[in-house]
């Protein structure tokens, strides 16, 4: 939380204020610094970050920030702290339930819940986010996911990218979250993944 701005902490700052930022130097060019590029890509997490909880915005803050989170640093932490976030990615999810069967789901709407997974699987594989994200028993919202059976692309691509997030837990040897998972259905599921899915998927 200490690294969030403050327009995405959970509550007030009671610290110190930060003192003024320093003049530049006389004759110094108005340059932006080295890090420049890296303040201007976190402003741009952060505001797709807040986009999430826009239902107007949220299709386009989902694509992009799947598209790019791998050169947002700490875009997990990010995810996990600012409000109303981990709701909104939970209700893409659950808003595909009544297509799974009788199985109706489309292109355009797996794409879309497999953003909100890729982002799920970003917090699922950062350090810090790791055992909150566990704690909180979010990994139970993917398994309707890998009870699927119908073999179209939208639910091959459901079911790869919900494996996906298992497997940025199980990446570490983690004995907690092996014993989350063993003392779930996953076992079951995967059994179910791999004599339904494609290769793709068996493999994963």
């Amino acid at each position: 939380m200490a690294n969030l701005p403050p327009s995405l902490a959970a509550g007030p700052s009671f610290g110190a204020p930060s003192p003024p930022p320093l003049p530049p130097p006389s004759g110094s060019s108005a340059a932006a610094p080295p890090a420049g590029g890296r303040d201007r890509k976190m402003v741009s997490a952060e505001q797709l970050v807040l986009d999430l909880c826009d239902p107007e915005l949220r299709e386009n803050a989902l694509l992009e920030l799947s598209k790019k989170r791998e050169i947002f640093q700490d875009l997990a932490p990010l995810l996990w702290h600012s409000f109303g976030t981990v709701a909104a990615l939970l209700q893409e999810i659950v808003s595909i339930y009544p297509s799974l069967s009788p199985p109706t789901l489309s292109p355009v709407a797996s794409n879309r819940v497999c953003n909100a997974l890729a982002l799920l699987q970003c917090v699922a594989s950062h350090p810090d986010t790791r055992i909150p994200f566990l704690n909180a028993h979010i990994p139970l919202y993917l398994y309707p996911f890998l009870n699927t059976t119908s073999k179209t692309r939208p639910f091959e691509y459901l079911r790869l990218t919900s494996l996906g997030v298992i497997g940025a837990l199980v990446k570490v040897d983690d004995s907690e979250v092996i014993g989350f998972l063993l003392q779930t259905e996953i076992i079951p599921l995967c059994l179910r993944t791999m004599e339904m899915g494609s290769e793709l998927s068996k493999t994963v």
